[in-house]
């Protein structure tokens, strides 16, 4: 039997997560490392309150004695404000979504986009990363754009509905690697992006159980492609179905969902938690575990 030395209270905060499978995940984990951990949504739309409290929700939680929180939607960039520190990938990316709590201060990692990172190299290992497309902009999509240009692509096309917001995102992402081609374009540009890239990667929403669909036309894929999504529910979308029927290596959503909370218990800990061990949990969860 270990010795359990410390206990750890850490909320989630953000609007309509009181579903959210990371608290689970997290407690399992805890478990099998014999510790004293409790993780509780803090659920906005439930309390009530805008995004804007972030902050004195962290200094409430912290005077209550909470040792950290995640953070998202819609509180990722206005978390900024409010803390002492932030790690460099969360400075560069201008989002946050884990907040830890150490001598009364608080500091702000990002492991949205670790938790991608991770996924992508444990799931297609030797993916081919000189050419990669990629579907959406807003705030996963940056963590994941983030990501791919750290995991070594060369060149990154981004495809969003919001022309001025993909132009805004390229631009940055573009000073944040010189040396990367980072370019902007429209979906009537997909087809001659895909026809060069190695690698799509869909950030946008369709594919959900309240958005289903395909988001590309699937006969734009070909077997030499690899295809990962972010959504997870379900985590056999229509794309990964369809990316999988065409031969592709595909990356389900889940991997950057356990990913992120992978990354976040070990900030949280200090200790490596099982990856493994928590996809199967994460799996159960979601109702595709065997």
């Amino acid at each position: 039997m270990s010795t359990v030395s410390e206990s750890y209270l850490v909320g989630l905060i953000g609007e309509g997560i009181t579903a959210s499978l990371t608290p689970p995940m997290h407690e399992r984990e805890a478990d099998h490392h014999g510790l004293r951990y409790l993780y509780r949504p803090v659920d906005l739309t439930e309390i009530g309150l805008p995004g804007e409290s972030v902050g004195d929700l962290l200094r409430q939680g912290r005077n209550l004695g909470f040792s950290a929180f995640n953070v998202t939607h819609p509180c990722k960039q206005l978390v900024l404000d409010h803390l002492d520190e932030v790690s460099d990938d969360a400075a560069r990316l201008g989002a946050v979504n884990t907040v830890l709590v150490r001598d009364g201060k608080f500091i702000g990692h990002n492991t949205d986009f670790s938790g991608f990172g991770t996924g992508l190299a444990h799931g297609l290992p030797g993916a081919t990363l000189d050419n990669v497309v990629q579907l959406g902009a807003g705030g996963a999509g940056s963590a994941v754009a983030y990501a791919l240009l750290k995991a070594g692509v060369q060149s990154l096309t981004l495809i969003d509905l919001d022309p001025a917001r993909v132009a805004a995102r390229a631009a940055a992402l573009a000073e944040l690697f010189p040396g990367r081609e980072v370019a902007a374009a429209g979906r009537d540009e997909l087809a001659d992006a895909l026809s060069t890239a190695d690698g799509f990667v869909n950030t946008s929403p369709v594919g959900m159980h309240s958005h289903p669909g395909l988001p590309i036309d699937a006969e734009l894929l070909q077997p030499r492609h690899w295809v990962a999504d972010v959504v997870y529910r379900p985590v056999e979308t229509e794309l990964v179905r369809a990316a999988s029927a065409k031969g592709c290596r595909v990356l389900d959503g889940g991997h950057m969902a356990v990913g992120q909370a992978v990354d976040a218990f070990a900030l949280i800990t200090g200790i490596a938690p099982d990856a493994a061990r928590m996809r199967r949990h994460f799996l159960e969860l979601i109702g595709q575990g065997r």
